[in-house]
């Protein structure tokens, strides 16, 4: 029977920040961590599809429900987004893994959740730690930089009609060698092609196929 925890945490300048730690077996080793984007929520079809995954194989699943797209943060710069999310995500995970023993971990981020993963993954927790780079914001020195030198086995999807898509940096990306990277023609930063639906879908089948034979291949 599924297990469904709900928290939240005062984030970043007060902000209730709410995550939810959802478990289908008790007493499992392993943790599943969701950042999603600004726009595109746990619910979306690429974190909706990834949480089934990941719980089918034992995994708890750790949903970081952060809403960077509230009016709360209309004043902020990106300066400040950058230090919330970071500060945020960080107080989400402490709390949750402070009370479950857990010693494998997979970080699951799309494009400003990518800022976060940049951070946490330079953690001592997370030496070890699976990391699935979607839509990475290619563009930022620190997301790309964390990307190239990362000790961390990898799976990074992004399309080539991303404006965060940059040629150069992601040739750099492709040559950390516990990178498995896939640039995909035509796709914009939803992982989408602007005009056909059916072909939207059919991209969301092998990216999720693609990180599924790449998890159970680990």
């Amino acid at each position: 029977m599924m297990k469904i925890r709900t928290n939240s945490i005062q984030g970043y300048k007060e902000k209730t920040i709410p995550f939810t730690l959802l478990s289908k077996n008790e007493g499992s080793r392993s943790l599943a961590i969701l950042l999603p984007g600004s726009g595109y929520s746990v619910q979306a079809p690429l974190f909706h599809y990834a949480t089934g995954l990941f719980l089918n194989r034992d995994m708890d699943v750790l949903q970081v429900n952060y809403q960077y797209n509230d009016t709360f943060y209309d004043s902020f710069t990106m300066e400040e987004i950058t230090k919330a999310i970071v500060h945020d995500v960080r107080e989400v995970i402490d709390q949750a893994i402070n009370t479950d023993d857990y010693d494998t971990f997979y970080l699951f981020g799309k494009s400003l959740g990518t800022i976060a993963m940049s951070s946490e993954l330079k953690r001592d927790v997370f030496h070890s730690a699976y990391a699935i780079w979607l839509t990475p914001l290619l563009q930022r020195k620190d997301v790309s930089d964390a990307m190239i030198t990362c000790k961390n086995k990898s799976v990074c999807f992004i399309g080539d009609a991303d404006p965060c898509y940059k040629e150069d940096r992601f040739k750099e990306v492709n040559e950390n060698p516990l990178f498995t990277t896939r640039l995909i023609s035509n796709v914009d930063h939803a992982l989408q092609y602007r005009e056909d639906v059916l072909g939207s879908i059919d991209v969301l089948k092998n990216v999720i196929d693609t990180i599924e034979q790449w998890v159970d291949g680990i």
